[in-house]
């Protein structure tokens, strides 16, 4: 999910039609076989109904496909890595996950994070901080990571850990 053009959420499995995954594998197939090379193609489409749009490709893992941390049995730097030296590679499904981002929220070197305890208390979720030395308003400063019974509750845990970690001015 996008707002603004930004990445705030993603989730696994998408619901949709036979015909759409079918179309979204081929442009997926048809823009990473024409870039050649190997590793993980992070290919982003734009999918309403039946229809399928290409919108950007990127040739590594992403963040939004840290959601595979919580989904599928190996992670999209698994996956990376074993594409690369030529080994199998295994997507298959753990449990419905969803990751939401957690923003910067305001222009501030030298921050911390508050917050993080309680948003670890929530079953099957998890949080990944990135490091960033200075927050931005919009700056993804981490992801929150839940599995659930179903990608609405995954989405729902996910959308909750984000809201309870907030940074701050160390």
């Amino acid at each position: 999910m996008q707002e603004n053009g930004d990445y705030v959420e993603s989730w696994q499995p998408q619901m949709m039609s036979a015909l759409a995954r079918e179309r979204a594998q081929a442009v997926a197939r048809a823009v990473t076989d024409n870039l050649g090379g190997r590793g993980l193609f992070g290919v982003e489409l734009f999918v309403k109904g039946d229809r399928v749009w290409f919108s950007e490709v990127s040739p590594r893992p992403h963040d939004t496909g840290l959601v595979t941390l919580v989904s599928q049995r190996l992670s999209e730097f698994e996956l990376h890595a074993r594409a690369i030296l030529g080994l199998p590679v295994d997507v298959s499904p753990r449990a419905p996950g969803a990751s939401a981002v957690i923003y910067g929220g305001m222009e501030a070197g030298d921050i911390a994070f508050e917050g993080v305890a309680r948003a670890l208390s929530v079953p099957q979720s998890d949080l990944r901080l990135f490091g960033k030395p200075e927050s931005f308003k919009k700056r993804r400063m981490g992801v929150a990571l839940a599995s659930g019974a179903d990608t609405d509750q995954a989405r729902g845990r996910a959308k909750l850990v984000a809201g309870l970690v907030k940074p701050v001015v160390a």
